[in-house]
């Protein structure tokens, strides 16, 4: 089975927890790539270099499965690595939250043994593609969401919102998240969006910051097709996917839909999104018990 292995650069007091991942890799005759800047901050921080068999140092390569090793901000930086290739990515928790990546370290010998056995289980989570209109021809992809977000500390921005073609409304507000199912977890969470199941087909428009208390989050279906015109009055503005962020001008036209792919993760069989939210999210406890 081929392997590969991205991580974060910060894995302070995880060196155990990483060793024991190469060994029980080894152990199973596993054909281990590891992408390239990780491998040199192991071998660099940790003086580590385990036994491989070469280094991930393009946006291509053909493996089995992916194993992401950190936090959620890693999990969704080897989504977008992975992007549509259809390979699976095992997300473990070396970070704090772990809400994509939920298998923590000391589940690491009880998983692989699962991924060599084939007892596990892949779901697959929706994308979604943004595409520039007018500036540039550029399309992007977001596991979790699309943020339009002022730049700064300057006034609100404008977005001009149509859902297939027909006139939604204008945000006043410091930005607006477009998220998927996955992302309903995340920063729309934040912002008081309602959390959907992996299963549902539909998106969240959430505005962030909203110059009217008459705007509230809005869930549509995951088939239609968005566009917005974004006005700022200091030039530009932010678009972020999934943490990823770029600058725009003022003025810029964008179309975001329902990407043509999806991206598989693997789960141990038997966890589920619900048990996620308890043990995560706490979700449901009653702090008076």
């Amino acid at each position: 089975m081929k392997i590969g292995i991205f991580g974060s650069s910060y894995q302070a007091g995880k060196q155990n927890s990483i060793k024991e991942l190469f060994d029980r890799l080894k152990a199973m005759d596993a054909d281990i790539w590891v992408e390239k800047h990780f491998y040199n901050y192991l071998s660099k921080q940790f003086a580590y270099t385990p036994q491989i068999l070469g280094l991930i140092n393009s946006d291509k390569f053909p493996l089995d499965l992916v194993i992401s090793l950190g936090g959620d901000g890693t999990f969704l930086q080897t989504a977008a690595w992975v992007s549509n290739q259809n390979i699976p990515i095992l997300g473990i928790n070396t970070g704090r939250l772990g809400f994509l990546a939920d298998i923590n370290t000391d589940e690491i010998a009880d998983v692989i043994n699962e991924i060599e056995q084939k007892e596990y289980k892949i779901e697959e989570r929706t994308l979604l593609q943004i595409k520039h209109l007018t500036a540039r021809n550029q399309n992007g992809f977001a596991l979790n969401e699309v943020a339009l977000l002022k730049r700064d500390t300057s006034a609100m921005i404008s977005i001009s919102t149509y859902l297939n073609d027909d006139f939604l409304t204008e945000y006043l507000s410091d930005g607006l998240l477009i998220a998927t199912p996955t992302g309903s977890t995340a920063y729309s969470l934040s912002v008081n969006g309602p959390i959907l199941i992996p299963q549902s087909k539909n998106f969240v428009l959430s505005p962030v910051a909203p110059h009217s208390l008459n705007v509230r989050p809005l869930v549509i279906p995951d088939d239609y097709t968005l566009r917005f015109k974004v006005e700022s009055r200091s030039k530009n503005f932010l678009i972020s996917l999934d943490g990823r962020s770029e600058v725009y001008p003022s003025g810029s036209e964008f179309r975001i839909e329902k990407a043509d792919f999806k991206l598989k993760i693997i789960k141990r069989t038997g966890q589920t999104f619900y048990q996620t939210l308890r043990n995560k999210l706490y979700w449901g406890t009653d702090a008076r018990k």
